[in-house]
Parts: C-alpha cells; sequence; structure tokens
C-alpha cells in the first residue's frame, strides 16, 4: 500500500507540471494552429534567466518572476518577428501548415545553443525555496516533499487563471473567437494580431513556470526540457489540442501511467511508454479523451 501511495503522489507532482506545458502548447495551437516545438528553448531559456536572477539578488521569489516574465515577452517576440512574418508570406497554401513548425523545430535548436554559449553545458541544479526531501507523516517519509507541494499549486493556480481568463473575461473570448474563425473574428472588430501574441506571450509564461518547478527535482542544461516538451506534447494530444481543460487531464493522466511504469518497470521505459501512449491515442483517438469530432465551440 504505501508503495502505490507513493507512486500516486510521485505521479501528481509529475502530472502538474506536464500539464502546464501541455496547456503552453494548446494555447499556441489554438490561437495559430501550430505545435511549438520551441518551447522547450523558450523554457530552458527563461529558467536560465531566473537562476541568473537568483545569483545575483539570492531571492528565488524574484527568479521565478523573471522567469515567467521572460517567458511571456519571449513568447510574443516570437510571435511577432518570426511567425506572423512566415504566416504572411506562406498565404492559404499547404506551406502555410509546414513552415511555422519547421521554423520553431529551428528556434528551439537556436535557442539552445544561445544558451549553452552564454552558460555552458554542465549540469546545475535550479535553487528551491522550499525542502525537496519527502514529508513525515506517522514516523515515516513519503515521497512528497514541500517543494511537490508548492509544484501542484502552482499549477493549479495557473491553470485555474487561464480557465478564468478564457471562460470569463472578453479578453478570452476575443481568442477562442480570433483561433475559430479570424475572418469573422475582424470583421466583429476583434483585432486577431493582438490577441494572438497574447496567447503566445501566455504559453510562453506557463512554459517559464514549468521549466522552474521541474528543475529543482531535475537539473537545468541547454537540452535538459526536450523531455519535458515530449511529455507536455504528448499530454495535450491525450486530452485534446482543442482542450485546456484536456490537457490538465492529459497531464495528470501521464503523471500517474510514467509513474507507474518507472516504478515497477523502471526509468529506461518511461521514454518508451510516452510514445507508445501518443501512437495508441492517435490511432483510436486522435480528438483527444475529450475533444470531440468536427468543428470547434467558441
Amino acid at each position: 500500500m504505501s508503495t502505490l501511495l507513493s507512486t500516486l503522489i510521485t505521479g501528481l507532482s509529475l502530472g502538474a507540471i506536464y500539464s502546464l506545458m501541455a496547456i503552453a502548447l494548446i494555447l499556441v495551437w489554438r490561437s495559430t494552429r501550430v505545435v511549438n516545438f520551441a518551447q522547450a528553448g523558450q523554457a530552458v531559456f527563461s529558467t536560465y534567466i531566473g537562476l541568473e536572477i537568483h545569483r545575483m539578488t539570492g531571492s528565488y521569489w524574484l527568479a521565478i518572476l523573471l522567469s515567467i516574465i521572460v517567458g511571456g515577452v519571449l513568447g510574443g517576440l516570437i510571435d511577432l518577428a518570426l511567425v506572423r512574418p512566415l504566416l504572411r508570406r506562406a498565404g492559404s497554401g499547404p506551406e502555410a501548415a509546414v513552415a511555422p513548425v519547421i521554423a520553431t523545430l529551428g528556434l528551439l535548436a537556436v535557442l539552445q545553443g544561445v544558451v549553452g554559449m552564454f552558460w555552458g553545458g554542465e549540469l546545475i541544479k535550479f535553487p528551491s525555496a522550499f525542502s525537496t526531501a519527502g514529508l513525515s507523516i506517522g514516523g515515516g517519509k513519503i515521497p512528497f516533499s514541500a517543494f511537490d507541494l508548492f509544484t501542484v499549486g502552482a499549477s493549479l493556480a495557473v491553470m485555474l487563471a487561464f480557465s478564468f481568463i478564457f471562460q470569463r473575461t472578453g479578453l478570452g473570448l476575443s481568442m477562442r473567437a480570433a483561433a475559430f474563425s479570424p475572418e469573422v473574428a475582424q470583421l466583429a472588430g476583434v483585432r486577431t494580431g493582438r490577441v494572438r501574441t497574447i496567447g503566445w506571450s501566455f504559453a510562453g509564461a506557463a512554459g517559464g513556470l514549468a521549466g522552474v518547478l521541474i528543475t529543482p527535482t531535475t537539473f537545468l542544461a541547454p537540452n535538459s526540457l526536450d523531455l519535458l516538451l515530449v511529455f507536455g506534447f504528448t499530454a495535450a494530444v491525450v486530452g485534446g489540442l482543442e482542450s485546456m481543460i484536456g490537457g490538465a487531464l492529459g497531464g495528470l493522466a501521464l503523471g500517474f501511467g510514467l509513474a507507474f511504469v518507472l516504478q515497477y518497470a523502471g526509468s529506461s521505459y518511461t521514454f518508451m511508454t510516452a510514445f507508445v501512449v501518443l501512437l495508441a491515442v492517435l490511432l483510436l483517438r486522435p480528438q483527444g479523451l475529450i475533444g470531440k469530432r468536427g468543428g470547434r465551440r467558441v
């Protein structure tokens, strides 16, 4: 029973971070129909900036705040300087769907190269304001630390904030309308370019937070968040690329699943398991667990 409980607790902590990355990918997909493979590079760059802020000030909270801000600014700049010009040049042909995806793959390599030039390739531990040691309960220890509790709480807060923005505010309505039908949204007075850039900024901020939350329990290196991108993308597909709630649920489901694989089969099978799950969902239910076939609902 203790092993099962430990596995579930580990899955909850992992799933919360995967959900954040899944939401970041879904935000970009819903606004521009682009799978942003550069999200891992954006997150790692933002996390290194946070690390530098911590080294200069000693403040963890300032470091995490600046990581989120830098992630948001970087996401907006990528849309303005790269994605929007590419979409304009590509027009409505088949290259319109392919060019931005290839560009984000190239941007991932560029961001990781820039990080390697400035910070090197050695493995670094990101600091934490809370203990990463397991909590003591009833004379025993469980593999759930105060930092894990903070991770789950912060992830939940971000998910609730995004849900409120998209469902209860004029900005959220504009973003959903621009994603569903840009031409109709423009006729209704929505500045679609601006709201799409805001979507990219939200996604960059969520990715920056995910990077800061996962690195204290793993390590930080130029390509250390590539696996997080894979798991986040898998979670987004499992839940449904059209739904942030689906992405959150997909992240939790993947977190629990990989925790069981890690506990009972070993770490060498986790990467393979994620791809098996991804292929199974694409074959059996490509719209995701809670997605719907056909048109989207604004």
